[in-house]
């Protein structure tokens, strides 16, 4: 995973945001390596939507693909407004991030993690 160290992204009260696969981090931020490992698994759940729908994309329109990179944040903030309307914290409530919180402090998870995990963590 690439990181980018800048003094714009991500917005202020921030560190760190994955953009992509890339992780772009203010100048000043400290990033240890269980945050480097959350970020990450944010990485492999971006890759693994985008692979889901350009394949079945693909074969509905030929320029469908193109939207792929975009099927992690689509379902990201779908899921997000849909959590907040039921109790608890939007935002750690989403699938994606309780995979990550989860799994952020086991250096190896990525290594045997199969792939669209994170489903197992929807609620």
């Amino acid at each position: 995973m690439k990181i980018v160290r800048n003094k714009y992204i991500p917005f202020p009260g921030y560190k760190a945001i994955n953009l992509f696969g890339v992780l772009f981090v203010k100048n000043n931020a400290k990033i240890d390596g269980v945050t480097l490992n959350h970020e990450a698994i944010h990485s492999r759940q971006f890759v693994e939507l985008m692979v889901l729908f350009a394949v079945a994309t693909v074969f509905i329109r030929w320029w469908l693909p193109v939207f792929a990179p975009f099927a992690f944040y689509v379902w990201y903030i779908v899921e997000w407004l849909i959590r907040l309307l039921k109790k608890g914290n939007a935002y750690r409530n989403i699938s994606f991030e309780r995979e990550a919180y989860a799994n952020q402090g086991d250096a190896s998870y990525l290594n045997g993690r199969y792939w669209f995990n994170f489903l197992r963590y929807i609620r």
